[in-house]
């Protein structure tokens, strides 16, 4: 329990994190992996290279500074890191490891004696942290040993098809190499995916949504090819690895996990994604449709699908979205190109051209008593979070899930 004393000396280094916090992470991770070479196979070495890493866990520890006096604020954030933990499996021992080397940078890089009272509070407070995700992961790994299908750790697939679904995105159909059942999951969920990366000599974890509905006979991703985002920078380690390799290869995955999934079916459902974003709606949507066939009564609820892509080229799913949507009067679809060339037809390959607003489409798209799903870049999610709040939807009936920013936090 952290005394007061303690508590005042934590909220006395937020200034110096909101200045600093970036440095210090980075400082941390190099610490930690040059200390725990073994942790490289954990940790995305994309994220550590971009820097994504460090910036979402300098993000964590001054959210928990700045929260020191009622932590329960950032329930939803321990949720979010929980599931990201277990998919990754990591287990109660490696809190130390993490602790140890967080608590020596803290002092090394603020220049503080480890002796001091700083670094005993920040001790409490770790220790305070650790014990929360260290909980909230058990239940989750003893739900996952009582789901039937389930597996902890990793679990060998084989690569069973590659469908190329657009000039970046390719879908890859996984079975497990046992013959052993699969779980159902939520559509939303997600894998970790662990390859042997070639280029670093060690194997390399990715996190995957699911992009089709649950199946008894295989797990689908549909993984883009990512390149480099600047200049300077190299593409993405997992998903080239992945798209090298052949069909009959094999590949780990986690156990389907992740809170953004599919709530309420018997709602309105109103879908909005950008680019490779769209593989947790596909999943939804995939699931909202076969469920509703099957369902009885003739009046099913709307399902809105509004997706923006750069153009034809890397429109990925294309012919299935407007396949289900010939099969489904519930089915409404929004599609806005960046780019459109001279064979695009209005109406047809697109709805909207340029990028998308949600502020400037009719209010038929955005029923108030709808439940919203928003999955993208971050600065595509944040536009339209703010444009649905503006638009008067209620908060609560706001979901997002981001890709290509996540890896371990804490």
């Amino acid at each position: 329990m952290l005394s007061q004393q303690q508590k005042e000396l934590i909220k006395a280094t937020i200034p110096v994190l909101r200045e600093n916090g970036v440095a210090l992470t980075g400082y941390f991770y190099n610490r930690m992996l040059t200390n725990n070479p073994e942790l490289k196979e954990t940790f995305n070495l994309g994220h550590q290279r971009s820097g994504a890493q460090a910036k979402a866990l300098a993000g964590a520890v001054l959210a928990y500074a700045e929260n020191i006096d009622n932590p329960s604020v950032l329930a939803s954030a321990i949720e979010l890191i929980s599931h990201k933990h277990v998919s990754l499996n990591i287990q109660a021992p490696d809190y130390s490891i993490v602790g140890e080397n967080l608590l020596h940078s803290i002092s090394e890089v603020l220049n503080v004696p480890m002796e001091s009272e700083l670094i005993a509070a920040w001790a409490a407070a770790y220790g305070q942290l650790a014990d929360i995700l260290i909980g909230a992961e058990k239940a989750l790994y003893t739900e996952h040993e009582q789901t039937e299908g389930s597996w902890l750790g990793w679990r060998t697939f084989i690569i069973d098809k590659k469908v190329q679904e657009s000039d970046e995105i390719t879908s890859f159909y996984l079975v497990p190499k046992d013959g052993g059942a699969l779980p159902t999951y939520q559509p939303g969920q997600y894998v970790s995916v662990r390859v042997f990366v070639p280029e670093l000599g060690l194997k390399q974890p990715r996190q995957y949504s699911l992009s089709d509905s649950p199946s008894k006979d295989y797990f689908r991703i549909s993984v883009k090819r990512e390149g480099p985002k600047e200049q300077d920078q190299k593409p993405g380690y997992v998903s080239n690895t992945l798209h090298q390799l052949s069909e009959k290869s094999e590949i780990e995955l986690s156990a389907p996990t992740g809170n953004f999934f599919l709530i309420n079916p018997a709602r309105t459902n109103v879908l909005i994604s950008a680019g490779v974003g769209l593989t947790p709606m596909v999943s939804m949507l995939n699931q909202l449709l076969g469920e509703q066939q099957s369902a009885q009564g003739d009046t099913q609820p709307p399902v809105h699908f509004i997706h923006a892509v750069r153009g034809a080229p890397v429109h990925a799913m294309k012919a299935h979205i407007q396949a289900l949507r010939q099969e489904n009067d519930q089915l409404k679809t929004l599609v806005a190109y960046e780019h459109v060339n001279a064979q695009d037809v209005a109406g047809q390959d697109y709805d909207v051209q340029g990028r998308l607003d949600l502020s400037s489409i009719d209010e038929q798209w955005l029923p108030k008593d709808a439940d919203y799903y928003l999955c993208g870049p971050m600065p595509f999610m944040k536009q339209q979070h703010q444009s649905l709040l503006q638009r008067g939807i209620p908060q609560q009936n706001i979901h997002s899930e981001a890709f290509g920013t996540g890896g371990v936090a804490l």
